[in-house]
Parts: structure tokens; sequence; C-alpha cells
């Protein structure tokens, strides 16, 4: 008499291996030094904390509201 296949852990018929996701990059804003957290970029004031500011050339771009502030020259 054959095992039941419920329960097993056979691999199943066409599922495809996991691979498993790269890490955020947003983690590689922060510097944790003792206590202190220093962020490495300023945050958006229309989104609030948690949604850095891209640095360009002569901006500064957030990219989830399209917020943007020049650079004075």
């Amino acid at each position: 008499m054959a095992a039941p296949t419920s329960g097993t852990t056979k691999d199943k018929k066409g599922k495809k291996p996991h691979k498993n996701k790269p890490a955020s990059k947003k983690y590689k804003f922060y510097k944790v030094e003792g206590e202190n957290v220093k962020r490495g970029k300023k945050f958006c004031p229309r989104c609030g904390a948690g949604v850095f500011l891209a640095q360009h050339k002569d901006r500064m771009h957030c990219g989830k509201c399209n917020y943007t502030e020049f650079n004075a020259k």
C-alpha cells in the first residue's frame, strides 16, 4: 500500500525553486553609530520620513511625488 502524498516533503511537479529577493537599497542611506542614527540623504517634505530625495547635479528630486528643490548657485 502506497503512503499518502498529502503532508509529505516531496517536491511538487512543475514548482519552481524559491529565489531570495535582493535587500532593499534604502538601508544603505542609514548609518548606525552607537545609539545614534545618521541619515545620508534628506527626506521629502511632502511624503515625510522614509522617502529620500535623489541627489542630482543641480537639484534634489522626489521620485514618488515629483517634489523638486533646486540648488542655489
